[in-house]
């Protein structure tokens, strides 16, 4: 177990810091498409009192990082009204989309930065690299875990776009009960998600490796 009250508090502001950026993502790029549901609920701010869910922008990153798993997470969703959107359901997707692109683009600048400054080269039991090692893991980690194709997450947006009628009726009823069913699935098979978070994110790190020549 990890149980470092310092390095709990750093994932945790990462944490905050990670999902509220994802969470803006969506209420810019729904904006930019027309709807202004975002900005007329508040939501177009980094003010995280906007943002936070106790539950999974705090509680769930800091108990599976002390519980050394993947960690993932994520704040209030934003709220979009696709009917306002251009493009409709492609617009939903590419709304989708911009919270998990905002963590992959957090983790790799994290990466290049911590790189080229030695910090992800010298001391791994350092805070310095401690940190930068975290943004690249976490951003990740959210990343992934958003682009499960179950409603309500990221990732069944952009099915949703592909997906014939008959898939796309059976995702509007699961809707109201997706998060539900998702934290199900992953009681039910924690390893099976934990091996796919954790190959996923292994796999995006190896090629951050060969941007900078490793």
């Amino acid at each position: 177990m990890n149980f470092d009250p310092l390095r709990i508090i750093i994932v945790l502001l990462i944490a905050v810091f990670s999902v509220i950026l994802h969470e803006l993502a969506h209420g810019l790029v729904a904006y930019w498409l027309g709807d202004k549901t975002a900005k007329e609920a508040g939501r177009l701010t980094l003010n995280p009192l906007k943002h936070i869910d106790p539950y999974m922008s705090i509680l769930v990153p800091v108990v599976l990082y002390i519980l050394n798993a993947p960690v993932f997470g994520g704040a209030k969703p934003v709220p979009i009204n696709h009917h306002n959107l251009k493009g409709k359901e492609w617009g939903m997707a590419l709304v989708a989309l911009a919270g998990p692109f905002t963590n992959f683009l957090l983790a790799l600048i994290a990466f290049l930065i911590g790189w080229f400054s030695g910090a992800l080269q010298h001391d791994p039991n350092g805070l310095l690299f401690f940190t930068f090692a975290e943004l690249v893991y976490l951003n990740l980690g959210f990343l992934i875990f958003n682009l499960i194709p179950i409603p309500p997450l990221d990732g069944s947006r952009v099915l949703y776009a592909i997906a014939p009628d008959s898939v796309r009726s059976i995702m509007s009823k699961m809707e109201v009960y997706g998060i539900i069913i998702v934290y199900i699935l992953i009681l039910i098979f924690g390893e099976f998600f934990s091996s796919l978070m954790l190959n996923g994110v292994t796999g995006i790190i190896e090629m951050f490796y060969k941007l900078v020549g490793q």
